[in-house]
This record gives structure tokens, sequence and C-alpha cells, in this order.
């Protein structure tokens, strides 16, 4: 049985999309996380929901990546950073280190999900982490699927 890779890769492209607008939509809908306020497990379920986006937001993108890459190339890289080298290549990320970075937030949320990096955390996401993955989205929904 042939895997049709374009089909696969087009299935990815559409769940990076969903999973990023997720993520803009909490980041859209959260105010700026307050040090000194004491907040409630209640008060704290949206800034929980963005880190759980986020998370699987870079999951998704990464999943994309490795389908894309394996359409394109016919193989997959041995490493994360050898993917992402490959895929800034392309020019779908800004950079290596950022994603790496990213990933390294990921996998802190997702591993040692510490109290008192919660603002940090947010800011990322907020901040450069989430323009990041928008013009992720936007780079992947402009790929002219036809021409290849």
């Amino acid at each position: 049985m042939k895997v049709d890779l374009r089909a696969l890769a087009e299935n990815a492209a559409e769940k990076v999309n969903n999973s990023v607008l997720l993520v803009d939509a909490s980041i859209k809908s959260i105010s700026p996380f307050d040090l000194n306020k004491k907040y409630t497990p209640k008060e704290l379920e949206p800034y929980d929901a963005m880190c759980d986006r986020f998370t699987r937001s870079v999951e998704v993108c990464l999943k994309f990546f490795r389908t894309y890459e394996k359409y394109m190339y016919g193989e997959n890289s041995e490493t994360i950073r050898d993917l992402l080298n490959r895929i800034e290549k392309l020019n779908f990320i800004t950079s290596l280190t950022l994603w790496m970075d990213m990933r390294d937030v990921r996998n802190r949320i997702v591993h040692d999900y510490l109290p008192e990096d919660l603002k940090e955390l947010y800011e990322l996401i907020t901040g450069d982490f989430g323009s990041e993955l928008l013009m992720v989205k936007d780079r992947i929904s402009n790929i002219k699927w036809h021409l290849q």
C-alpha cells in the first residue's frame, strides 16, 4: 500500500491551522499574569488552557514538519535539530534557536510546570512564541500544493 504523503502533509497542515488558532484565541482572551495576585484555581484555568494549547500546537507543528520533510525529500532527519534546520531553510520558521527554545518551554510545561516560572512562560507564549506560531500557520497555509 502506497502512502499518499501529500495528503498526509495537507492534513497535518490543517491541524497546524486549527491548533494555532486555539493558541491565538487563548492569548487574546487573557490578561497579563500578575505575580502579586493570588489566583484561584478557576482564575488560573485560562492560563492553563493556553499552556496546553501551546504544547499541542508545538507538537502538531513538529509533526507537520516531519511529514512535509518526508514529502519533499523522501526521508526524515535523524534529530529535531536537523529537522528544524531543514525547515528553517524552507522558510517555515524564523530560526532554529527560537524553535529549540519553544520546544524547551513545551517540555518544561509538560514535565516541570513550576509555579515560579508561570509569569515567564506566559510572557513567552503570549509574545515571541505566539507570534512565531501565527507566522508558521500563515506560511503553511500559503503552500501551493498543486505546484508540487
